[in-house]
């Protein structure tokens, strides 16, 4: 890092509000040094800690003091003997860890910025940064945050110094996140007359465009011109993307001959970053206005550049031109991907030219780029909006015969929209298919077949589904006998039901008020009126399910024979079991007397 002239007047201002306001993460207490201490031998006497543990250290001794002078140890010896040995950051190093570990204090941030000058004068960078780092974290979680920055530069009086522990503060912030942090550093340095490396101002570029921090960014560029850093690729790079971010597209021109006055000729990554923000903004011709003078530069678009400009195309509905940029890419000898392909036809399925899309698929498959979970969304979901499912299914077909897997949440989602849309033999056609990948135990969908065969009255399909269900260790659901009893009802099939309905007892299922409507109606309908008698009484004791509206349509049946006297001794019995006439079960009482006296 280049050194500048530092500000004096700065400098002892900032040596000033230190002094005034010492502050450390936690010290090391201070002892009242006792001039009797005087009288004692030399290595017992408190007030010769530095010499002792100096001479200690530079001897290379293990043990640097007796334990009995420890307490005796207060925050001035730590920074005296660490400013003595600044010559030997070995022996300085071993101090400051000695305080530090084996004594379980933590040293002053004074004391830190003095181990961060020795470390980065003797040029030990590594370990000046991994001290950097270990001072911001215990500073960041300590309450009343001090400046480093400004310990820093009040240590700078006493000790060797190289400016460059500046700069690595700056990266030691922003490599632990604290962009802000690290913008006040720069802040800092830039007042002092400390200049820092060009790589340390991208990171923090980088950092802030991140926090989405434009005017800082366009700040921090300002001052670099002011103190004479020249950015290089990154810099124009990331400042590319603060120029998309900021909205202001109506720069960029200016800024790509500021690049160049620089000596520094765009390059691919900013084009595409140029052409990207152009295509998200609406702005096609100004990104095709780019793309040439690519050429024109000699900067050669690439598979990035030209599927950014397929996108746009796209985008406005003008895929004819973008399949033209497509062969364009492909004459030029760059190799679509699968992002490329999936773009032109997402292009094609979203202006409903379905053929289109299913013949790029095809050209994919020839040029075995494989098409991925996204290829295989798209075109499903095409083929739904079209309401064309079946070559939905098709399409699935054709995928599994060029050996590519449509994920399975696809073909299951399919299989419910056939369901619901009364096309259950293609669903069970593409269900079949599912389990011929592997085993399969969804209760939902086999729920969703069995509704969608019997809405069409296909109970048959519906029961070899339930038995299947059965071969699979699935139990079904209330859902699928109600669904099964109730369409053998409708077809006469009652007494089917009824033993369906027996079956449930089996798994451990009991029936619901729609299965007892749907065999009592059944029953009545065929005129089984003993078996609809038994059920409601079955239904009452068994199940305890009383409900008058199957009563009545029982009674109704009873009455509409002309028995008076078989209809009072079924009202009788129907009472037994706690079921109670309503006013219409008087009024099929009434019709059935004046049928009875006609």
């Amino acid at each position: 890092m280049n050194r500048s002239p530092v500000n004096q007047t700065l400098l002892k201002s900032i040596s000033q509000s230190v002094s005034k306001n010492p502050s450390s993460l936690q010290t090391l207490p201070n002892s009242l040094i006792n001039p009797l201490y005087n009288l004692l031998p030399h290595t017992q006497n408190p007030n010769k800690i530095v010499g002792i543990i100096c001479t200690n250290l530079k001897e290379r001794k293990s043990t640097l003091l007796d334990k009995d002078m420890i307490p005796h140890l207060g925050t001035q010896q730590v920074s005296k003997i660490l400013l003595r040995c600044q010559s030997d950051s070995l022996a300085a190093l071993t101090f400051f860890n000695w305080v530090k570990n084996d004594l379980a204090f933590v040293p002053t941030v004074h004391d830190y910025c003095i181990m961060l000058h020795i470390l980065a004068w003797s040029h030990n960078f590594s370990k000046t940064m991994e001290l950097l780092s270990e001072l911001i974290e215990l500073n960041k979680s300590t309450p009343g945050k001090v400046s480093i920055f400004e310990n820093l530069v009040v240590c700078t009086k006493d000790c060797s110094w190289e400016p460059v522990v500046f700069d690595m503060l700056l990266k030691a912030y922003l490599k632990a996140g604290l962009v802000r942090d690290g913008f006040i550093t720069f802040r800092k340095m830039i007042k002092l007359g400390f200049v820092p490396k060009i790589i340390s101002i991208n990171f923090l570029l980088d950092g802030l465009l991140k926090l989405n921090q434009i005017d800082e960014c366009w700040g921090v560029y300002e001052e670099m011109g002011k103190i004479g850093i020249r950015g290089n690729t990154f810099t124009f790079n990331i400042l590319t993307h603060v120029i998309c971010k900021s909205e202001d597209v109506d720069k960029v021109n200016k800024f790509l001959e500021k690049m160049e006055e620089e000596g520094f000729d765009p390059d691919i990554v900013t084009y595409n970053t140029l052409i990207d923000s152009y295509v998200r903004k609406g702005r096609l011709k100004d990104a095709h206005y780019l793309y040439n003078i690519m050429y024109i530069r000699r900067v050669m678009p690439d598979l990035i550049t030209h599927t950014s400009l397929i996108n746009g195309f796209c985008k406005e509905g003008n895929v004819r031109e973008a399949h033209k940029l497509f062969h364009r890419m492909v004459q030029v000898r760059l190799n679509p991907d699968v992002f490329s392909y999936n773009t032109l036809i997402c292009g094609y399925v979203n202006k409903g030219m379905m053929q289109e899309a299913r013949a790029l698929l095809r050209e994919m498959v020839k040029e075995k780029v494989f098409p991925n979970d996204f290829t295989c969304l798209v075109l499903i979901e095409g083929y739904r909006k079209e309401n064309k499912l079946i070559s939905a299914v098709n399409l699935i077909v054709e995928l599994k015969k060029f050996g590519i897997l449509v994920p399975k949440n696809l073909q299951i989602d399919l299989v419910v929209v056939l369901c619901r849309v009364d096309k259950p033999f293609a669903a069970k056609s593409l269900w079949e298919r599912i389990l011929q990948d592997g085993k399969e135990t969804n209760l939902q969908i086999y729920d969703e077949l069995i509704v969608s065969f019997c809405k069409s009255d296909n109970v048959n399909e519906a029961i070899l589904l339930k038995d299947e269900m059965f071969f699979r260790n699935i139990k079904p659901s209330l859902t699928t006998y109600r669904t099964i009893i109730g369409c053998l009802c409708r077809l006469n099939r009652t007494m089917e039901g009824e033993l369906f309905m027996r079956d449930m007892s089996e798994f451990g299922i009991h029936p619901d008020a729609m299965i007892c409507r749907s065999l009592i109606s059944g029953h009545c309908k065929e005129k089984n009126i003993n078996q609809a008698e038994s059920l409601l009484s079955l239904f009452a004791e068994e199940f305890q399910l009383l409900y008058n509206e199957c009563y009545n349509e029982v009674f109704k049946a009873v009455c509409e024979e002309g028995d008076i006297n078989k209809s009072l001794e079924f009202q009788n019995r129907m009472q037994r079991f706690g079921y109670t006439p309503n006013s219409l079960s008087f009024k099929y009482a009434i019709d059935g007397l004046l049928k009875a006296t006609a």
